[in-house]
């Protein structure tokens, strides 16, 4: 069992919060509005350092780990994320506070919402457990729900437990035939989270760290682990930046998790936190859903983005009440 705890933060620095605003308010802007743009841009980035609208304004720090395509911290779509698209958005719509952005993995991100100073995390999965101590946005958006990477070679170990297509996870881990690879203290939504907890222990690898599933990736690639569990997005980046050729896996869904799940924005458990939320759920009455939806969907297989995008807009449509 890996146990490498390596707790990254790294806040972000007043010019990346510059240039954060400085995008989010150019791309709302007509081409003409040039002059306009450099006005406003002005105005906020000397707020950022104006001691007396420092005093004025709240901060609100911003947790973000490595979660392609939801958060990306290297390569050539840095910061370009899912997500991170949407924390431009959300930054820019809530001037009442003081923003920064620190980079965390899900261990050390968890334990920061645990504390009394008001932070927020803007791709959490919601649980009954972690609703106890942490205030809830409205969702957020969908994602495909985690299933099973396996290596190629090795696909023939699940055809016991495949039914219609899906894996009977709980089978097949009770059976300690082979052993599964998750990261540590992260959520994978409250049906897989049920049957890991119930799993025999030697059937779990868990890992902490920064990159976690790429070194899980690694250690499956080495033949040390049978599979891994993700998101189908997040497993083909990451094999992909571990010159893992695509074709080398094979990824299976998981009974009863259905096909997709919902993100929420989460944050301290405070009054702070809960009015923060409150705002949060106003700006997001405010955004169309559909950019979101259509940038996570450039992340997913051909075969699966017609499909999720219905289902997504559909899902919007009934949570508004149309």
């Amino acid at each position: 069992m890996t146990r490498r705890r390596s707790y990254n933060c790294a806040k972000t620095e007043p010019s990346e919060l510059k240039r954060l605003l400085a995008r989010s308010i150019k791309r709302c802007l007509p081409r003409n509005g040039r002059a306009l743009f450099a006005w406003v841009s002005m105005f906020l980035i000397r707020g950022l350092t104006s001691p007396m609208l420092a005093q004025a304004g709240q901060s609100l720090v911003w947790l973000k780990r490595d979660l392609p395509p939801l958060f990306i911290f290297e390569g050539p779509n840095k910061d370009q994320g899912v997500i991170d698209q949407l924390l431009r958005q959300l930054i820019a719509g809530m001037p009442q506070y003081q923003h920064s952005v620190m980079k965390v993995n899900r261990a050390r991100g968890l334990q920061m919402l645990r504390e009394p100073v008001l932070r927020c995390d803007a791709a959490l999965n919601w649980s009954r457990e972690r609703e106890s101590w942490i205030a809830f946005s409205l969702p957020v958006f969908r994602a495909m729900s985690n299933g099973l990477a396996v290596r190629r070679v090795d696909h023939e170990v699940l055809t016991p437990y495949i039914k219609d297509g899906e894996v009977d996870l709980a089978a097949l881990l009770a059976s300690r035939r082979i052993t599964l690879g998750i990261i540590a203290e992260r959520n994978y939504g409250e049906f897989l989270d049920t049957l890991l907890k119930q799993a025999p222990t030697q059937a779990l690898t868990l890992h902490y760290g920064t990159d976690a599933l790429g070194s899980l990736l690694q250690m499956q690639r080495l033949g040390r682990l049978g599979l891994v569990l993700g998101y189908r997005p997040e497993i083909r980046y990451q094999a992909q930046l571990q010159g893992i050729a695509e074709g080398e896996l094979q990824f299976y869904p998981i009974q009863g998790t259905g096909k997709y799940l919902s993100g929420y924005i989460g944050c301290t458990d405070s009054p702070q936190g809960r009015q923060a939320i409150i705002e949060i759920n106003q700006l997001l009455r405010s955004l169309p859903h559909e950019p979101l939806s259509e940038a996570y969907a450039a992340w997913l297989d051909p075969q699966s983005r017609g499909e999720y995008l219905e289902a997504s807009r559909a899902f919007f449509e009934q949570q508004a009440g149309h």
